[in-house]
């Protein structure tokens, strides 16, 4: 019975970026910001290695390779479309134009993102475990950095700890809720899985491409590129070890 997978990693893969998030704001702005880069490297890494090495691939067992890629295109479209009504804008810094958006709205926006979130581990999980875990496990690296940021957003929004905390926790059970309704329509989900499996690779790479890499440029050093780039690599080899385990 995979229902208790989908559970545990569902709330796994937001609550636990959530509490980690908030662990590291624990520091000084000075050492968080250190270590913010390394986790967007190994992100950017973990996206792209669930894509191309894990969901992607499974699609193309189930659809022809024009119909995923297809697919996957119009998964580009649907999130350049959602970014720009604000709906799916991750930001990891306090200069990023976005702080300009209600503390609300952020809110609105990861509930939603943790909803699709929930779903597509389901998903996941349907085909199999070690995919489902794959998957779980790139949705927690990326969302510690987006957490990050919009404990940022929050605080700066006035908002207190307690309180962002607390509503990004609400927020992160969406998660949970969409894995459910994901596994209780499991005879729609196993129809549609393929397609869900593109569109969520679709939002890796934009996620990866579109905010983390930038980010990445913003240090330009030798040993800084050389660290983000055995980090990006690093991050590549979890997925493609998660999902070779059997």
């Amino acid at each position: 019975m995979i229902l208790p997978y989908i559970i545990f990693f569902s709330i796994l893969g937001s609550l636990g970026a959530i509490i980690l998030a908030s662990l590291l704001l624990l520091f000084p702005s000075k050492i968080w910001k250190v270590i913010l880069p390394g986790l967007i490297s190994y992100a950017t890494g973990t996206l792209l290695g669930a894509a191309f090495l894990g969901l992607i691939p499974h699609a193309l067992n189930t659809l022809p390779s024009k119909t995923v890629f297809m697919t996957v295109l119009g998964g580009l479209i649907l999130f350049f479309l959602l970014e720009k009504i604000v709906l799916w804008r991750h930001c990891h810094d306090t200069d990023c134009h976005v702080h300009e958006a209600s503390g609300s709205l952020i809110l609105i926006g990861d509930a939603f993102h943790n909803f699709i979130d929930g779903i597509v581990i389901a998903a996941a999980f349907i085909t199999s475990i070690p995919l489902g875990m794959a998957t779980a496990f790139s949705v927690i690296t990326h969302e510690i950095p987006q957490e990050v940021g919009d404990f940022a957003i929050l605080l700066k929004n006035n908002y207190s700890k307690q309180k962002a905390f607390g509503l990004n926790i609400i927020s992160g059970l969406s998660a949970a809720l969409g894995g459910i309704l994901a596994y209780f329509f499991m005879e729609w989900i196993n129809i549609t899985t393929p397609y869900i499996m593109g569109i969520a690779s679709a939002s890796f790479i934009y996620i990866a491409i579109g905010d983390l890499i930038p980010h990445l440029h913003e240090q330009n050093k030798i040993k800084d590129s050389l660290i983000q780039t055995i980090l990006i690599i690093a991050g590549i080899m979890t997925m493609y070890f998660i999902q070779h385990q059997h």
